[in-house]
């Protein structure tokens, strides 16, 4: 059959709003997804539906489609996209509407049960804001199998999107798991839109052109295979470097888990076969586990903060007397965070002046809030010199808390909402195993060996390596990897977990584990606890650990001089 060219138009709920329409109209596309929901979004969905149970979807899907409906029915290109979050049925009701005010005959479906928030209690998940098991691809290519032009989804898994595609258009069996996870990896390089083109990349000033890098393109064959591309004449790049950049974002080890397949991380060959053209090939898929991931988030508390501006000398003095100074109006579970930004005999005052972060957290919206900011501010005449803030504090807030839960997938329904109106339901995979075994940790691979070859250097890590890095609830990823093929022997000697933990002392009393992936030449770290409970709950400066990778490329250690 036909390759099938899937494109990516959204990676995240508030992405490029005009993507759709760049993608249909600037070269030829079978379908486009649109991936909407991170961890954090599905918690603000969550308050959305508190205050408007009609809502808790992705309204600027609905933006978009008024935009291009048109022009996707009229190519001939389905849309499918997990926009519904957790009211996939009302966003499907107002794509209809949408669709008769356009006289545009579009049929929708949507895959829905993956919501669990009435079951939560008996599942043993408490009584959450939210609680959606990730769902896989199935569902999706039986409602493209009935005729739907647009798929509207719940919590899928980000690569289901691409796999329930691929899946109806070449007749896979869920027990082609190598197909499968071959299109599992081609989901995944593209479900973050932008990223696979050159966005977020660490050799930035390679890409020529990044001012408004093109969505990507995954042109998948009935083997599984896949070629990452983008639309001619569209900025940005498509390289073996910023392909493998998503292929090591946000994942554990060589074992990706989803409800379709197990992705082996560890088989997947990349090669540049032409400008912006890379291929993935040699996918190994497993068996998926017995049990789906949740996604649970509930009310954590109230949180409120401040930042105190304190300049020139006497810094660490200056940090400890406010501490002391607003200490009893300080809730229990505060943290106070010291950045010493600033430098010594500065030309401006900015350059002269360090951060002193104060994130209050706790149950009691009076405390955290009026007092607390009280607190902060009326010491204003009263405490180290100079003293100013960065903005007043302002009232609590409310913050939530992701956790993964987990749940047999006999006990999930997979519902499809068919466009004649009915409704069918997708039995479970009959050929999973227990998830101890599918998800079983690799065992490290037999490490090249290395010997330096000559004089060493002191320089930043990023001189020769990439790194990519995102979260997992309160967990921290970071992506190493190098792009010259004789680097990577000295790389996988020598970024252990110790001389990590060293680099990054923020990681030294933390859980941290090393992942090796050799034909990426890549490494991956999880760092257990690193983000507290989940980037709501704002455990540090970079909540969701986006920029942790280029801290840890920024960081010294000894180079061979041949890699510079």
């Amino acid at each position: 059959m036909s390759v099938l060219r899937v494109a990516n138009a959204s990676g995240f709920y508030g992405d490029r709003a005009d993507a759709f329409l760049e993608m249909l109209q600037g070269g030829p596309v079978d379908v486009i997804t649109g991936d909407y929901l991170a961890e954090l979004t599905m918690l603000i969905l969550a308050r959305d539906r508190a205050k408007a149970p009609e809502t808790g979807y992705a309204k600027t899907f609905l933006a978009q489609m008024r935009q291009c409906l048109a022009l996707a029915q009229e190519k001939g290109v389905k849309i499918v996209v997990n926009a519904g979050g957790l009211n996939p049925t009302g966003l499907a009701a107002k794509l209809r509407e949408l669709a008769a005010s356009l006289k545009v005959e579009a049929r929708i479906a949507h895959v829905h049960g993956d919501d669990l928030i009435d079951r939560a209690p008996e599942l043993g998940f408490g009584t959450p804001l939210s609680a959606n098991a990730y769902l896989g691809g199935w569902g999706i290519a039986a409602a493209l199998g009935a005729g739907a032009d647009v798929v509207v989804t719940g919590r899928v898994t980000d690569a289901s999107l691409v796999v329930g595609a691929a899946a109806h258009h070449f007749g896979w069996a869920e027990t082609d798991y190598d197909k499968i996870a071959g299109a599992m990896a081609a989901g995944h390089v593209i479900e973050c839109g932008t990223q696979a083109t050159g966005g977020n990349y660490a050799f930035f000033d390679t890409i020529k052109d990044l001012r408004r890098p093109g969505f990507p393109i995954a042109e998948i064959e009935a083997d599984g295979s896949s070629v990452i591309t983008k639309h001619p004449g569209t900025g940005g790049a498509v390289t073996r470097g910023t392909v493998t950049a998503q292929l090591v974002y946000e994942i554990g080890g060589a074992r990706y888990g989803g409800p379709d397949a197990v992705l082996r991380m560890d088989s997947i060959t990349v090669a540049e076969e032409g400008p912006d053209r890379v291929r993935l090939s040699g996918v190994r898929g497993e068996a998926p586990p017995d049990t789906l991931k949740v996604s649970i988030n509930q009310l954590g508390g109230y949180r409120n903060e401040v930042a105190f501006v304190l300049t020139g000398l006497d810094i660490e003095k200056k940090a400890a007397l406010i501490q002391s100074q607003i200490h009893d109006a300080v809730p229990d579970g505060t943290t106070w965070t010291l950045a010493r930004t600033d430098h010594p005999n500065a030309a401006t005052e900015e350059e002269a002046s360090a951060m002193l972060h104060c994130v209050a957290r706790g149950k009691d919206p009076h405390v955290v809030g009026r007092a607390f900011s009280n607190a902060a501010v009326q010491i204003g005449l009263a405490s180290y010199p100079g003293f100013h803030l960065m903005a007043p504090p302002g009232d609590a807030a409310p913050y939530g808390i992701y956790t993964p839960g987990w749940v047999a997938a006999t006990e999930v329904p997979h519902r499809v909402a068919l466009p004649d109106g009915t409704t069918v339901d997708v039995p479970p995979n009959r050929g999973t195993v227990p998830a101890g075994v599918a998800l079983a940790p690799v065992q490290e691979p037999q490490l090249p060996p290395y010997a330096a070859k000559g004089p060493t250097t002191r320089a930043p890590l990023g001189r020769v390596a990439a790194a990519r890095s995102g979260d997992k609830g309160g967990d921290a990823n970071v992506g190493v990897w190098v792009e010259r093929d004789d680097a990577w022997p000295w790389l996988v000697n020598t970024l252990t977990v110790e001389k990590l933990k060293e680099l990054l002392p923020e990681t030294r009393a933390l859980e941290v584990e090393r992942h090796v992936l050799p034909k990426l030449h890549a490494l991956n770290f999880v760092i257990r606890g690193l983000l507290g409970e989940g980037v709501a709950f704002n455990a540090r400066f970079d909540p969701q650990a986006k920029a942790l990778g280029e801290w840890l490329r920024a960081r010294h250690l000894e180079i061979p001089e041949e890699f510079l």
